[in-house]
């Protein structure tokens, strides 16, 4: 029962202070399952986020499914999910009666204005995280060349030159970005 109630509090939290979506909640997200409670190795970590952005539905929701799933089955997932979606049910509900009753209010409007770069913030945070952990051994930076992944950077470098100048499908880079690494770890590692 204690761990049911230790899944939901953590996941509580992440929804509640996860402002700005899933990637700016990645750090919590971290924090909680990682750092605090070991449920997860920074590993298992990166593959439950890369199975979260592959399936429908907010990461944190995903995360907190999968992680809940892991930890107790199915009741777990249950619980960490109503966990992680509580708070935005209740802020969402409370902040758009105050918003359409005070929208115009400059104060309002200067605390959206305070709080765009703390989600940046968050959002570049977990990614650096995340490239920690692709491009390096054990996701600890070093200039040495055999603790670098030349064929992740490399991967990397050709999906994002690809998004950026021919802007495909995601979709399709996505399951192309995977093709290719499979055969090339499979084949040349």
């Amino acid at each position: 029962m204690m761990l049911y109630l230790q899944l939901c509090w953590s996941f509580f939290q992440i929804g509640l202070f996860g402002i700005g979506g899933g990637y700016a909640a990645l750090p919590l997200i971290r924090h909680q399952v990682v750092e605090l409670h070991g449920w997860l190795t920074m590993g298992e970590f990166v593959d439950v986020i890369t199975i979260s952005q592959m399936t429908p539905g907010p990461i944190a929701i995903n995360a907190a499914t999968f992680v809940g799933t892991r930890i107790c089955g199915l009741p777990g997932a249950i619980v960490a999910t109503i966990g992680c979606v509580t708070p935005s049910i209740i802020i969402v509900l409370t902040l758009a009666y105050f918003y359409y009753k005070y929208r115009n209010l400059n104060l309002i409007q200067g605390v959206l204005s305070g709080l765009r770069p703390g989600v940046v913030a968050l959002i570049a945070s977990a990614g650096l995280s995340i490239i920690l952990l692709a491009f390096w051994k054990d996701g600890v930076f070093s200039l040495l060349p055999s603790d670098i992944d030349f064929w992740a950077v490399g991967l990397f470098a050709a999906c994002l030159l690809m998004l950026r100048l021919r802007k495909p499908n995601p979709i399709y880079v996505m399951l192309g970005a995977g093709t290719v690494g499979g055969l090339i770890y499979y084949f040349l590692t």
